[in-house]
């Protein structure tokens, strides 16, 4: 049988990638094929659209194996990620229960506890893990800088206590001394070397727990392009390495005490590349060190350690889905993108998985939306078999190339920085948050100019939703002197430089930074929308926008639906209609619905003697505007209408312009 199938494909003779374009070429019948059918990204490089065996010949990443050096396919043979989730610490009882139930019940596999400062005790400790096997389950906490050390030394005593085997202990502790410059606008001090050093050093009570934290997820949550976010890490980490080693603390070690903790953005396949290309780099890093191997006899197998440490080449990687996409309005929606970004961390072999809770992004997550959230993971494991597959992308030409791409476009930003003195200088001079801002602020474009569309947002809005009274209302209950109310969580009280170490990610200009150096912006792709659709909301006025559809069928109801969902997006009343038989009988019946916007809806031939006729009977009463871009625009514009909506619009700018002057200046 199989020599039946190989004379069966032997008959078909290869196609060169040549053959290919001649053919693409051909069919365009003129059009470009680079401006037609090639990809521009965002990311530092084109795409393209197809590939072929001989783009990745010779490409020496495709002829490694899971779990082996340089671990673009894995750092492991298997693909058994984490289900993890995260527990804000209020009451260390209360959070004990629910983690308990989390891991016995609801299958989670790796817990994240957030603790105050003032919640930093070994008797808080002791009651927060009680009944929870440090073996089994794998531990990571966040707390103020200033407390990792001593968190680190409670929990070293608290596993000897109750007998725990300390290299079966996995978890984590997040020191971060970047999140001063990143987050808050506070320019690092002296003592971050020190800090971190005294850091890594006690982290070897516990040989299994990465201590210092690479928390590339501000990058992504702030709206970074992903080359930004795997170049900015690459340099995080080599930073702390370079830094830790020149103290005296062997790469070897200050390597596996190291965690990254990436966003995960809907980009797809980019996504699924993105891994595998940061677990090659940042091997490829690790080795220029020549780090000798300290691993304990028999753990590295025969020869995988033989001339440098190859297990501290292994990247311990942390994904979590990405804030920056995340609506108010339409909220459902996010589950849809929360899993196709769940999904390709998985295929891409992460090592756990967080999936923010559906309604994160206007309140608190309750149990509803916190179950869900672990079931998208449960799904792709216990009905998609993801986890039974080490890298399944691997082979195909599209992912190999993009792979291919994104490591080379996140090796130059690497190198770059490297030349600039490295990931804490540029930080320090706010470069690393003007060029995420600037990415950030580009990409907010393309949603404003829907190429980019956030569904529900942007696209298809639904006409009748009222988001206002979902969005819960919260006190800043940080101890910090900003006297801000950006309603973040912080979890400070500790007397940092800055009075706060709060985690809340806000943009509120609440100068616990002293201003010296430039954040990152948290705004969410979908934030002007909302602003805009909750400003309607406030006014208590609801715009009317009545289509008038005249003329040629198939045009005006594409027109018609095309400009409901224009100005559905601002939260305006849409009021469409099947057709009328003249543009006067149209506007009557707009009247009658006390209409604010009459949107004329038929074809371009038609608009030539519609358009001036609906502009006469209207006589300023109400807000004409043309839906399309007819050839005659310019001859419409010389006998007075203005408003012109089409494809190529900018529907926000548009939006604000009609909410200035429908409810503001009516208000």
């Amino acid at each position: 049988m199989a020599e039946a199938k190989e004379r069966l494909f032997s008959e078909f003779p290869p196609v060169s990638a040549q053959e290919w374009t001649d053919k693409i070429t051909a069919d365009l019948k003129g059009a470009s094929f680079e401006k037609k059918l090639v990809w521009q990204t965002g990311e530092g490089f084109d795409v393209n659209p197809f590939y072929c065996a001989e783009d990745i010949e010779g490409m020496a990443t495709t002829a490694s194996l899971p779990g082996e050096f340089p671990y673009v396919r894995g750092t492991e043979i298997c693909n058994s990620w984490l289900v993890r989730q995260d527990i804000d610490v209020t009451d260390c009882k209360l959070a004990n229960e629910k983690a308990k139930s989390l891991v016995a019940k609801r299958g989670v596999t790796s817990l994240g506890f957030h603790l105050k400062e003032d919640k930093v005790s070994a008797e808080n400790i002791i009651l927060l893990l009680d009944g929870i096997c440090p073996e089994n389950t794998e531990l990571n906490f966040k707390t103020c800088n200033c407390k990792a050390v001593e968190l680190i030394g409670i929990l070293a005593d608290y596993f000897r206590t109750i007998n725990a085997d300390a290299s079966k202990c996995k978890g984590s502790v997040a020191y971060d001394p970047f999140k001063k410059p990143l987050v808050k606008g506070v320019a690092l001090d002296g003592e971050w070397v020190s800090e971190a050093v005294a850091v890594a050093k006690a982290g070897e009570a516990l040989p299994k727990y990465r201590v210092l934290a690479v928390n590339a997820c501000y990058l992504n949550d702030a709206g970074s392009y992903i080359t930004q976010e795997l170049g900015y890490a690459l340099a995080w980490g080599n930073d702390l390495l370079s830094k830790l080693s020149e103290t005296g603390i062997p790469v070897e070690k200050a390597a596996k005490k190291i965690k990254f903790n990436f966003g995960i953005t809907s980009n797809y396949f980019m996504e699924i590349a993105k891994f595998r290309a940061a677990r090659w780099l940042w091997a490829e890093i690790v080795k220029a060190y020549n780090p000798p191997c300290d691993c304990p006899d028999g753990c590295c197998g025969d020869d995988c350690c033989k001339d440098f440490c190859t297990c501290a080449c292994k990247m311990k990687a942390h994904a979590r889905t990405s804030a920056w996409n995340m609506t108010i309005f339409d909220a459902y929606v996010n589950m849809l993108r929360t899993q196709t970004e769940a999904m390709s961390a998985a295929i891409a072999g992460v090592d756990s998985i967080t999936v923010l809770p559906y309604d994160d992004a206007f309140k608190t997550p309750d149990e509803f939306s916190e179950r869900i959230a672990r079931n998208q993971q449960l799904l792709l494991k216990e009905e998609c078999h993801i986890d039974k597959v080490a890298d399944p992308a691997a082979g195909s030409y599209y992912i190999e190339m993009l792979t291919q791409s994104l490591a080379d476009a996140a090796w130059k930003l690497f190198l770059d920085v490297e030349e600039k003195g490295g990931f804490a200088a540029v930080a320090d001079k706010g470069e690393v948050q003007c060029a995420v801002n600037a990415s950030n602020t580009a990409r907010r474009k393309m949603v404003a100019t829907r190429r980019l569309s956030l569904l529900g947002t942007n696209q298809y809005p639904n006409f009748t939703e009222k988001a206002g009274g979902t969005i819960a209302s919260s006190d800043c209950d940080c101890d910090c002197d900003c006297g801000c109310d950006c309603g973040c969580d912080c979890d400070c009280a500790c007397g940092c430089d800055c009075g706060s170490d709060c985690d809340c990610n806000c943009d509120c200009n609440c100068d616990c930074e002293t201003g010296t150096v430039k954040r990152l912006d948290f705004s969410r792709g979908a934030s002007d929308f909302e602003t805009l659709r909750l400003a309607t909301e406030k006014s208590g006025k609801t715009p009317k926008v009545f289509m008038l559809t005249v003329g040629n069928l198939a045009m005006r109801l594409a027109r018609s639906q095309f400009s409901s969902n224009f100005f559905a997006c601002a939260g305006y009343e849409i009021i469409d209609n099947l057709g009328f038989e003249t543009v006067e009988e149209g506007i009557k019946a707009a009247r009658d619905k006390k209409a604010d916007i009459i949107v004329l809806c038929s074809s371009d031939d038609e608009y030539v003697t519609f358009a001036p006729e609906a502009y006469r009977l209207i006589g300023g009463k109400e807000l004409l505007v043309i839906a399309g871009a007819p050839a005659c625009m310019d001859d419409l514009k010389a006998t007075g209408i203005e408003y012109f909506i089409h494809v190529r619009s900018n529907v926000l700018e548009t939006l604000q312009m009609f909410n200035q002057k429908l409810i503001h200046e009516q208000v």
